[in-house]
């Protein structure tokens, strides 16, 4: 990993940490809790991502030379301190929600049970993966949804940080984006990737057809041309005079889309491409992609909205001290109170296999028919459970996720704003 995984946390961990050392309290047995409190606003559903990409960085966690030596630059010289994190190995239990999964509020996405020093440690890492993961996911979904099983395609990596990126790819494809522009997702997840050309590819040349030609001749009659450089209909044109009737796809990048893909369509039927599929890009978010669903479009490149979580760009999640030596605490100021005590899980569902409410509960629940439990070990005595390779862990998540979605009410596809399509009861 490019950063040491110990030092991508804040540092009033480190403080209490030196705190709890001094006083003996460091090493009280402790549940710590994920969740959010509320969805985003108007948003029906959440989709847990980043367990995976987590459960990666775990082994990693550690304080060798050069991150205690970057401690100390800092200012962080407790002898006490240092020597136990030069020690420092996770040896709890971690469980939780499995990767894929549709969360609400009050889920307990993740448990940790681990002495106090060392849960603490993992709050900002757990927080900041799961966060940026489980926003761009469900984002993601919505789009997915609103594609209509059009293929969706991740092109945000211009658009934000170059790791977010990679962990954005990642999240999309879980949910059922089909592809990502990023070749390190490809190289580090199994991603499949995709890409042909940008615009100054076309300024490049000295005119429209010689960069088709140049395109055609390296990637084959099967590539996508971009037509909207200069003259959209000119453009369609000379792709299939340079290409001809077989060519795989044209891309539009700009415009009022439903009325240039309709008439792209037309054109590309006229000239007898009748299989040239018709791409559309263009800051597409879910909405704009519910309104192309009556135009002749084959899929969707999303950028920018995707990696910024369509307008919520985290998923709101806390990490929460729910339990101390056995006993259940919580936290009780004003619009943040949080309910003591580990919890357990289970997703409802009625005769007809859909889910109807999250049943989450300090005790264990009583079994019904048609009840799933959600929380899954993935940590024990600090080993992952389940140690498989990155990308077959985004495969497993990827094919959760496409079987828990089938169980929502028709409700939750709805774009339109509203309160969670489950209700959370707490038992």
């Amino acid at each position: 990993m490019p950063t040491a995984p110990a030092l991508l946390t804040d540092r009033y961990e480190l403080t209490m940490l030196a705190a709890a050392l001094a006083d003996g309290t460091a090493g009280r047995d402790c549940v710590f809790e994920v969740f959010a409190r509320r969805l985003p606003h108007g948003r029906r559903y959440g989709v847990l991502a980043g367990t995976g990409r987590l459960l990666e960085a775990l082994p990693h966690f550690r304080f060798g030379d050069e991150e205690l030596a970057a401690l100390r630059d800092q200012g962080l010289t407790d002898r006490r301190l240092l020597d136990w994190l030069a020690d420092f190995r996770f040896s709890g239990d971690v469980d939780g929600y499995a990767e894929g999964e549709l969360f609400f509020p009050g889920s307990p996405v993740l448990t940790v049970r681990a002495p106090f020093g060392e849960g603490v440690l993992l709050e900002t890492l757990a927080l900041s993966v799961l966060n940026h993961d489980s926003a761009i996911a469900s984002a993601a979904a919505r789009m997915v949804a609103a594609a209509c099983e059009r293929p969706c395609i991740e092109m945000g990596s211009r658009r934000t940080h170059e790791l977010a990126a990679v962990a954005a790819a990642r999240a999309a494809h879980l949910v059922g984006f089909a592809a990502s522009s990023n070749l390190e997702a490809g190289r580090r997840y199994g991603v499949p990737t995709t890409g042909t050309s940008a615009h100054a590819f076309t300024l490049l040349h000295d005119d429209e057809r010689a960069a088709f030609r140049a395109q055609v001749d390296t990637l084959g009659t099967g590539t996508t041309l971009l037509v909207d450089t200069y003259d959209v209909e000119q453009g369609i044109r000379t792709a299939i005079e340079v290409a001809g009737p077989e060519l795989g796809a044209i891309r539009l990048d700009s415009g009022d889309l439903p009325t240039l893909a309709t008439r792209a369509r037309e054109l590309l039927d006229e000239l007898g491409a009748t299989g040239t599929r018709v791409i559309v890009t263009s800051d597409l978010d879910e909405y704009a992609i519910a309104g192309l669903m009556a135009a002749p479009v084959d899929g969707y490149g999303v950028g920018t909205s995707l990696v910024t979580g369509s307008g919520a760009p985290t998923a709101g999640m806390v990490y929460k001290l729910v339990e101390r030596d056995g006993v259940p605490v919580a936290k009780r100021s004003e619009g943040k109170n949080s309910v003591g005590g580990r919890k357990h899980a289970v997703r409802r569902h009625g005769d007809d296999g859909t889910a109807t409410a999250e049943v989450v509960s300090s005790a264990p629940v009583g079994p019904r028919a048609g009840d799933r439990d959600l929380v899954v070990p993935l940590v024990r005595d600090g080993a992952v459970c389940d140690d498989v390779a990155p990308p077959e862990a985004l495969r497993r998540a990827r094919e959760h996720h496409a079987r828990v979605r089938e169980a929502l009410p028709a409700e939750a596809w709805a774009l339109s704003r509203g309160e969670p399509v489950l209700e959370t009861l707490t038992a």
